[in-house]
């Protein structure tokens, strides 16, 4: 894509994270005047933590002007294993894949879309809309009119709740606790095992995700590195969440606890109970992380994506469980298709959006029902005994590590459904 001389109108892209940008650059490249509006103050580069680079995904960001490949951005690993609850290997296999950290995904984005049209401390309060605008209005009392309104603000979507009040997110019944550990952290010949290879840890009722990401400075050299844990965890909604999601002064945060007011209890609690219920090698990675948060695992398949001259791309779109990894290349898909939409149809705003929401809530439907059919074994450890054993009768460890995060091609199979 080349930038044009005159811009085919004016876009307003709500959200500065890494979809915010994506879809900023590609459409800044593709000849549209956009400015973004993010409505935290602070740089965003250290949130965030491992990401698997599926396929397409690079592609999209040297299409809105990174300057990056899978070399340069990654990680090489080789192959795949598991580990029980003891440690032990109990399935390998290659499969090449190639895994990065947010940060350096988010700085090569922000390095490309120009610091002039990038918005910090703009918070939206609602979106108006006339005849052939689309109005941002923001907490600040300014009102930003655009020809076309992204919303790219998350799973926790204000323009989403604006457009379909009725759409509420499900809770799966599990959360992801995160951490990155240093990899100066983890001596040992297992930890150097694991530094190359994604892991995987199958022990009864709980499932563990591994592997390295470029370290501090986005170093990839040995001993400069970080291990990205993932680790699914039960908890009841009502009686354990919320003790979750309330910091040390007593504070409860409902839309989700910033990593920064993580109780120091419950970071310990759930310290000592990894060393219980996980195995070895990933009890330690989360004992010497720095970086400890989790998200409570949900769903949501919304009815619609576009709204007049207003259309909603990645979470604030759909909200898929993380076991597909497809978190960025969904939101990446989504802007793509919005541009394709948009060159076909040209001012037909209304065509382009219809056709826009027709394609992608495909591809979003066949992306959560895969999401789910992966996370089922941790969805039923919180149903009846019955149903707990049967989950684990069906898990096989091989099947498990080899599914999790596999590229798919998704257009493919939303076609077929």
């Amino acid at each position: 894509m080349s930038l044009e001389k005159t811009p085919r109108g004016r876009v307003l892209v709500i959200g500065g994270s890494l979809i915010g940008l994506l879809a900023g650059n590609l459409l800044l490249r593709a000849g549209w005047d956009v400015t973004i509006f993010e409505r935290i103050v602070d740089n965003l580069e250290g949130r965030g933590a491992g990401i698997t680079i599926l396929p397409g995904l690079v592609s999209a960001f040297r299409a809105a002007g990174a300057d990056v490949s899978e070399q340069s951005l990654g990680i090489e690993l080789p192959a795949r294993l598991a580990l029980d609850r003891a440690g032990r290997v109990v399935a390998e296999r290659e499969f090449a894949q190639t895994m990065t950290s947010w940060g350096s995904l988010y700085e090569s984005l922000k390095h490309a879309f120009p610091a002039e049209r990038y918005r910090r401390g703009m918070t939206l309060e609602r979106v108006e809309q006339t005849a052939g605008k689309a109005i941002a209005v923001f907490t600040n009392g300014e009102r930003i009119a655009g020809d076309l309104l992204v919303g790219a603000d998350g799973y926790r979507s204000a323009i989403r709740a604006q457009f379909l009040p009725q759409a509420k997110a499900s809770y799966a019944g599990y959360v992801a606790w995160r951490c990155l550990a240093d990899e100066a952290d983890l001596p040992g010949a297992d930890f150097a095992t694991l530094f190359e290879r994604y892991a995987v840890c199958v022990a009864p009722g709980e499932q563990g995700i591994g592997y390295p990401v470029p370290g501090p400075g986005h170093s990839k050299r040995p001993g400069h590195r970080q291990y990205n844990v993932v680790w699914y965890h039960p908890f009841r909604e009502h009686d354990e969440l919320p003790r979750l999601m309330t910091d040390d002064s007593g504070r409860y945060h409902a839309n989700g606890i910033p990593p920064a007011l993580l109780s120091a209890r419950v970071r310990q609690e759930m310290i000592d109970r990894a060393q219980q219920v996980l195995a070895p090698q990933f009890a330690l990675a989360l004992k010497k992380g720095r970086l400890h948060f989790f998200q409570p695992i949900m769903d949501l398949d919304p009815p619609r994506l576009s709204f007049g001259r207003v259309a909603l791309v990645g979470d604030a779109a759909f909200i898929t469980r993380p076991h597909v990894a497809m978190g960025v290349p969904k939101g990446a898909g989504d802007v793509i298709e919005l541009l394709r939409a948009l060159d076909q149809h040209g001012a037909d705003f209304t065509a382009a959006l219809a056709q826009f929401d027709n394609a992608r809530l495909r591809v979003g439907r066949a992306i959560t029902a895969r999401s789910r059919y992966l996370g089922a074994y941790m969805a039923a450890q919180l149903g009846s005994e019955s149903e707990r054993q049967q989950a684990e009768a069906q898990r096989d460890a091989e099947q498990v590590m080899m599914e999790t995060a596999a590229p798919i091609d998704y257009e493919a199979l939303a076609q077929a459904r």
